[in-house]
């Protein structure tokens, strides 16, 4: 696989891991506030715990979040830079 077909492959990978709208909702909170934890995501979101957790999961698996620990708590932050530059091109109001 060439450079040009390997980058087309992970930009295409990564759009299909961000297409789901629990992750561009998880992503766009974490951007609008992050660090997060799961309880704050879970409450802003009303998505029950194990389905955020599934969609985080994904989103650690693709290194788009990063989890840092504080004690007990887990908080998530958006490490992907493209997809800090993405999101708000795609929620922008013109």
């Amino acid at each position: 696989m060439d450079k040009e077909q390997q980058m087309l492959e992970e930009a295409a990978e990564l759009l299909r891991t961000i297409s789901h709208p629990a992750r561009l909702c998880i992503i766009k909170r974490l951007l609008d506030e992050e660090p997060c934890n799961v309880t704050y995501l879970q409450n802003c979101m009303g998505l029950p715990q194990s389905t955020l957790s599934t969609h985080l999961q994904k989103l650690r698996s693709a290194n788009i979040v990063t989890a840092k620990r504080n004690g007990l708590e887990v908080f998530y932050v958006i490490h992907n830079e493209k997809v800090k530059q993405l999101i708000p091109i795609l929620f922008s109001h013109e």
